[in-house]
């Protein structure tokens, strides 16, 4: 499983002109489900994320995370963070996971935020064409790639 965090002001995403999800202070968070990933790994991104400290406290060093700061976080479900470039100049996409495997576990990994305690998780629509706009804090971007923690 791979994520792109990013510390934000707000962020929001549209489907069709309609906003469907929308935030203010907190974590855009996109993710992308990989061929073999399980709730394992779901529950491991959603504890680390939500305990990653990326917020500034009273001292402007990076001390809090988005439980401390009361925030929120929008899930955008992006199959092309799993994108093989290898090979070539077009990505293949054969190391992501089905779309039903893939939205089930991101489901999953939505309900591990809310179980870790991040008070608001808002979502964007699974395989939709989606627009997604932020304000990001500081900038603030961290990658992360569950292989570092289960060692694929």
């Amino acid at each position: 499983m791979k994520a792109v965090i990013q510390r934000v002001l707000g962020a929001d995403v549209r489907v069709d002109g309609k906003t469907v999800g929308k935030i203010e202070k907190g974590l855009l968070v996109l993710l992308g489900v990989m061929e073999g990933d399980t709730e394992r790994e779901a529950a491991l991104m959603a504890s680390k994320i939500s305990k990653m400290r990326i917020f500034e406290d009273e001292n402007e060093k990076m001390n809090l995370s988005v439980l401390d700061v009361g925030g929120s976080v929008l899930s955008v479900s992006q199959f092309t963070l799993c994108a093989d470039v290898k090979k070539g100049n077009r990505p293949s996409f054969t190391p992501s996971a089905a779309p039903d495997a893939a939205n089930e576990l991101y489901e999953k990994f939505n309900g591990y935020l809310l179980s870790e305690g991040v008070k608001t998780v808002e979502k964007g629509i699974f395989a939709a064409d989606m627009k997604v706009s932020l304000i990001n804090d500081g900038p603030v971007t961290i990658i992360f790639d569950t292989d570092i923690w289960t060692k694929k």
